[in-house]
């Protein structure tokens, strides 16, 4: 058999293995040496056991992947080609290492004879990705001396391994030339294929792992801990393990904390704002006990309450890891947050608390004047809610308006809403949407910053692709206004922090193809947003405001409320 032949066996091998293991989705970037690996995904794709995509950019094809991955629940694959275009998914690994989302890299190499001796697109890939992935595989190039059943258990061990800790699978494949002209008939039919021959035509893995997920059990001192004063905090979590929380604390009358990635509807708005008012702050601190429900916390001031309390802590999240950055002594419940909820029942009882609920409602008026009635960017973040959709899905970028939504805005119960806010970085924000939108097939609205879409300008490609309502705001104030937030001097700040640009994005969007607009008012958008809904289409809408003013609306409402007096 010819090299060329049996590399692609090889592959067919490393793929239909991932594809027992549910792998559905597979990213694909061009290269030659990627070549066998992305044949034979073609076949796949051909006979509708798969999907590919590809983009012509590596690391916003990486947070292509990242985003199907979230929204998906299912590993998705990325092939890429050897060389840098392995390293350009470096950003989109750390993401999926911070969020647990199950990514499999496969990064076509040259054979190791190649490496450190000057041969061109040669670079050490092995283990290039350190300890972000949950496994590393280091294959040899494609031999007969290698059985194929060792092949598949090889791949299938690092597959089951993120299972139990979902995360970045990377497989590094080297290939050697010649890469093209196989002979297909034998690719199906060769005698190293027979001893897995019955695993080839079937859909199941190699190895049956049965679920050996441990009941959650009852805390021994449940009926203790629940006629205590409790406060509830919930993060980031998947929409599936959100029901019934809000009904859970409030059966027990306890504070009931949420972020804007949780899903939960806040029966409390706008606690970033009101725990900033330190007498409620300190009241607060009186609890007996706080439960934590996922991770993630986006508020600054829920996570200083977090911080500073010193009494009983548990937190429930279904990953193995840390999770609390303030290393309370704890008790910590490996579960999805919906299993425990039913493992532990609640007591009905009052309110222990009065002055959040009296906080907040005064929040949603105080807020409303202090942003007031003009598009900007504070009021945009604030009534976020009348931006969307009722079948759609919400993707926030990072820095200062994914604060100012979770500060702000009060969102629909169970509304998907979508962040990479593992590692908070401003790259590959438009490529990750653009992927939840593949996945979920449903519309979907994307709120970032300009730098963030400035950094990712190559992802508005991906937007061409999807055939639904895509609303893409750009809120432009100019540079990081972030940076507004920090106490350095005002000039070195414009210098080396904010750095304005004084860009727009009418002409971006119009080499990408994408439709364009710019409201200058509340009205202005609303006849905007009712265009873009009826189209299957991307939108591009651009929303120029002023430099600072979303910045100050934000510090001075904390600072307001912090001297508000309780009851006046």
């Amino acid at each position: 058999m010819s090299i060329s032949t049996f590399n692609r066996c090889w592959s067919k091998v490393i793929l239909k293995t991932l594809l027992n293991y549910g792998v559905k989705h597979i990213c694909i970037a061009p290269g030659s040496r990627s070549t066998p690996l992305t044949l034979e995904a073609a076949r796949l794709q051909d006979a509708s056991m798969v999907t590919c995509h590809t983009h012509f950019d590596e690391r916003g094809l990486g947070f292509f992947a990242l985003g199907l991955a979230k929204a998906q629940l299912n590993p998705v694959a990325i092939i890429v080609t050897s060389g840098t275009a392995v390293a350009n998914l470096y950003p989109a690994i750390v993401e999926a290492y911070q969020t647990q989302a199950n990514l499999i890299i496969l990064s076509a190499d040259r054979p190791l004879e190649l490496i450190d001796c000057g041969a061109n697109q040669a670079i050490p890939q092995e283990n290039m990705f350190a300890h972000y992935p949950v496994a590393t595989v280091n294959l040899p190039k494609p031999s007969q001396d290698y059985a194929a059943n060792w092949l598949v258990s090889t791949l299938e061990q690092a597959c089951h391994q993120q299972k139990l800790t979902p995360g970045v699978v990377h497989i590094n494949v080297p290939f050697a030339e010649p890469l093209y002209q196989a002979d297909l008939a034998q690719i199906d039919t060769h005698n190293w294929l027979q001893p897995i021959k019955t695993w080839l035509n079937g859909n199941k893995p190699w190895t049956q792992h049965p679920d050996n997920q441990i009941e959650v059990l009852i805390h021994e001192k449940w009926d203790l801990w629940r006629t205590r004063k409790g406060v509830v905090v919930v993060g980031r979590l998947p929409l599936e393990q959100t029901m019934g929380i809000a009904t859970w604390a409030n059966t027990m009358g306890w504070i009931l904390l949420t972020d804007i990635q949780s899903g939960v509807e806040a029966t409390l708005p706008y606690a970033d704002i009101w725990l900033a008012n330190q007498t409620v702050f300190k009241q607060l601190l009186q609890a007996d006990i706080v439960i934590q429900l996922g991770s993630g916390i986006i508020s600054k001031r829920i996570n200083q309450f977090l911080n500073a309390f010193q009494g009983e802590y548990w937190l429930v999240d279904a990953s193995q890891r840390r999770l609390d950055p303030s290393h309370h002594q704890q008790t910590r419940f490996h579960a999805k947050v919906h299993h425990w909820l039913r493992a532990h029942p609640p007591l009905r009882q009052k309110p222990w608390l009065l002055e959040p609920l009296a906080l907040s409602q005064f929040c949603a008026t105080f807020i409303e004047q202090q942003v007031g009635s003009n598009l900007n960017e504070a009021s945009l973040a604030h009534h976020v809610e009348r931006l969307l959709p009722n079948n759609g899905v919400l993707f926030l970028g990072n820095s200062l308006f994914v604060r100012l939504v979770d500060a702000l805005c009060k969102l629909p119960n169970n509304y998907p809403v979508y962040t990479n806010r593992g590692a908070s970085g401003i790259d590959g924000l438009l490529a990750t949407a653009a992927g939840i939108a593949t996945a979920k097939e449903l519309p979907l609205v994307v709120m970032l910053g300009d730098i963030s879409t400035l950094h990712d300008l190559n992802s508005f490609a991906l937007f061409r692709k999807l055939n639904l309502p895509t609303i893409i705001f750009v809120i432009n104030n100019n540079g990081g206004a972030i940076f507004d937030m920090l106490p350095v001097d005002t000039e070195a700040k414009e210098q080396y922090y904010r750095l304005p640009h004084s860009l727009d994005f009418s002409q971006i969007a119009a080499m990408f193809e994408l439709n364009y607009s710019r409201p200058y008012t509340w009205a202005d958008l609303s006849s905007t947003l009712k265009n873009a809904y009826a189209r299957k289409s991307a939108t591009v809408i651009e929303i120029k405001v002023n430099a600072t003013e979303g910045s100050s609306i934000y510090k001075n409402l904390v600072e307001q409320i912090s001297q508000a007096v309780i009851g006046a």
